[in-house]
């Protein structure tokens, strides 16, 4: 009786046979049966990969998505758990003019997706408070004696040090950034500072610290780390928008692609403190410029910088303008207002014989100050008495020419270069004298509209300075308002009018200002955008601490469970194929036998009958 015997070596050796009856019914399926065989096989495999796609983007995201993750680090105001075994440190040390701040950041491991930035938040005590500590006066008083700087910094670290975990000193990063006092001093002293703090802190601290990590940074610098704080607060480095979310066109910097990338739109910054006054906001598109010596300028002002993990993803590509105005702060346009009223009026007097402002009964008229209100300025030997008219527009006017504004085309304050801003599709937060200004006495903090606020402060302006005081003694003003801020609200609210609209060039009609004090009930300093940006490697860096090496193995175990599975899914198709192709060839090998072996020369054929056995080489 035949029978068909069938052999292979490999993998493993084994054998059988079948009765051709059989044969064609089990596994010489018909074309039809083939094809929803591989059908159903192909829909399994699709949606097992539609499964691990999905616990993959979980096991990225985490169990909550990033916008939850957002909520969670804008308001996260609990105790930091030291006990936690998968949190990083870092510190920055503020050296700045009137005195020096450490400030102690954590951050849990990186979720392994190269697209996100790490989580870093402010490290808050056992009373729920910022572990920050402020010493005075500044580090460049110790310009006379370099070999303080150590012993001078010592107490922020030894403070430091005590709330981060001991086991965790060693791969914790310390940044010691120096600002506007140390940068007024000569470039050997500020070095012979650093070179003191170079050498000793690795003596007395195990902090993970470099020479590199102490340096005095410039006020592009700062302005950049800033932007990069108050943005990262508000969510806008998180490019999952949802629907209705604002969204801006972005030729990336550096980048060969050719189509532009959609992203959620960044918030630009202004900040005007008491000496200057800064802005700071993406440029999306590409620039051009009027001439090359403007180019050459706007090198300056431009920053181009990678905030993502990873060099070669360009998700996290910004290109930022940042540009400080020294003089144009609030106070410092006073004097220089100051100034010039003593200078002028000093020259007219000579020429023309009279005595405005040499006593209280001839004063000279300021419209920058409130109605009726008496003021003395300038040195004893200069003094110029003034008494304010209060009229709002007239300051606006003759503050104009402080501005230093020029005919060039793309400038600002001083004639600075400044490239255009998209008024249409763009938001601005403003911050100190913009929202003391604002609010304070005006009490317009918030959503900034230009013809209300033109309107309170003609108002204030106006009123007499008898009437204000009974507000003012009555507490109608915010807390922290003091004499001073009541004396020059006029002033400062025409100043910040002129800067913003005629300086900058923002159109009365601008919707998208804020003023604010706190970003999510928090103060955002710029030593949060310095220590985002300076560990936006650490996930794929090779340093040799334990912590870090357990979150860079971390890293590759969420990328091998990935490729483990696609790689299984590589073989399921490659053995599904090769199971398709075996059957095809039995399906040949079959027909090939049917036609040699006819009903008439083989009658077991149609007895049912067992056949005698034929081998087949396959």
């Amino acid at each position: 009786m035949g029978r068909i015997g069938f052999s292979c070596l490999f993998p493993a050796s084994w054998h059988f046979s079948l009765s051709p009856q059989a044969l064609p019914r089990l596994l010489i399926p018909s074309l039809r049966q083939l094809l929803f065989i591989s059908l159903v096989l192909c829909l399994i495999g699709l949606f097992y990969m539609l499964l691990i796609a999905m616990k993959t983007h979980t096991s990225w995201t985490g169990e909550e998505n990033p916008f939850h993750r957002h909520l969670a680090r804008v308001t996260d105001l609990d105790e930091t758990d030291t006990s936690n075994p998968n949190l990083n440190y870092g510190l920055v040390v503020d050296c700045g003019s009137s005195g020096s701040r450490v400030f102690v950041y954590c951050w849990p491991r990186h979720n392994g997706n190269p697209r996100e930035l790490l989580d870093i938040r402010q490290m808050r005590d056992q009373n729920r408070k910022p572990v920050v500590m402020k010493i005075k006066p500044g580090i460049a008083e110790l310009a006379k004696t370099p070999e303080k700087a150590s012993d001078y910094i010592d107490p922020l670290l030894s403070f430091a040090a005590k709330h981060v975990p001991k086991h965790k000193h060693q791969e914790t990063p310390l940044y010691i950034l120096c600002t506007a006092g140390m940068r007024i001093l000569p470039e050997s002293q500020q070095e012979a500072i650093l070179e003191d703090l170079r050498t000793d802190i690795p003596v007395h601290f195990n902090f993970l610290f470099s020479d590199s990590h102490v340096e005095v940074i410039s006020g592009k610098q700062e302005g950049v780390y800033a932007w990069i704080g108050i943005n990262y607060v508000l969510g806008r480095f998180n490019h999952e928008h949802k629907d209705g979310e604002a969204v801006v066109e972005v030729h990336v910097p550096g980048s060969d692609q050719q189509e532009a990338l959609m992203r959620k739109r960044t918030a630009g910054v202004l900040d005007m403190g008491g000496v200057s006054t800064q802005i700071a906001y993406e440029v999306p598109k590409t620039v051009s410029f009027a001439s090359p010596q403007q180019e050459e300028v706007a090198k300056n002002l431009l920053a181009e910088f990678n905030l993502g993990c990873d060099a070669h993803v360009t998700d996290h590509v910004y290109r930022v303008y940042v540009s400080t105005f020294l003089g144009f702060g609030g106070n410092a346009a006073r004097q220089r207002y100051e100034e010039s009223l003593i200078r002028n009026t000093a020259a007219r007097n000579k020429l023309l014989g009279e005595h405005v402002g040499e006593t209280a009964e001839s004063p000279l008229l300021d419209p920058c100050l409130p109605s009726d209100l008496q003021d003395e300025i300038g040195p004893p030997t200069q003094r110029l008495h003034l008494r304010g008219t209060g009229d709002f527009d007239e300051c606006r006017q003759i503050l104009q020419p402080f501005l230093n504004r020029t005919n060039d085309t793309q400038t600002s304050l001083s004639g600075i270069y400044q490239p255009a801003i998209d008024y249409s599709n763009s938001q601005f937060y403003g911050f100190s004298e913009f929202y003391y200004c604002m609010e304070d006495v005006l009490r317009m903090g918030g959503d900034y509209n230009a013809s209300k606020y033109a309107q309170a402060a003609k108002g204030y302006c106006a009123t007499q300075w008898k009437t204000l005081k009974e507000r003012f003694d009555s507490g109608l003003y915010a807390s922290h308002a003091d004499f001073h801020r009541l004396k020059y609200q006029c002033f400062k609210s025409a100043w910040t009018y002129e800067v913003l609209h005629t300086g900058f060039s923002f159109p009365t009609t601008y919707k998208n200002l804020k003023t604010a004090l706190l970003v999510y009930d928090k103060e955002v300093q710029w030593t949060l955008g310095a220590i985002l940006y300076r560990t936006r490697f650490l996930p794929l860096r090779d340093i040799p601490q334990e912590s870090l090496k357990g979150a860079h193995s971390h890293w590759r175990h969420n990328f091998s469970f990935v490729n483990n599975h696609y790689l299984f899914l590589v073989c399921f198709f490659i053995v599904l194929l090769s199971i398709i192709l075996y059957l095809l060839r039995l399906r040949r090998i079959h027909r090939r036998v049917a036609q040699r072996y006819t009903p008439s020369s083989v009658p077991w054929l149609e007895e049912g009958l067992g056949s005698p056995s034929l081998p087949v080489d396959l």
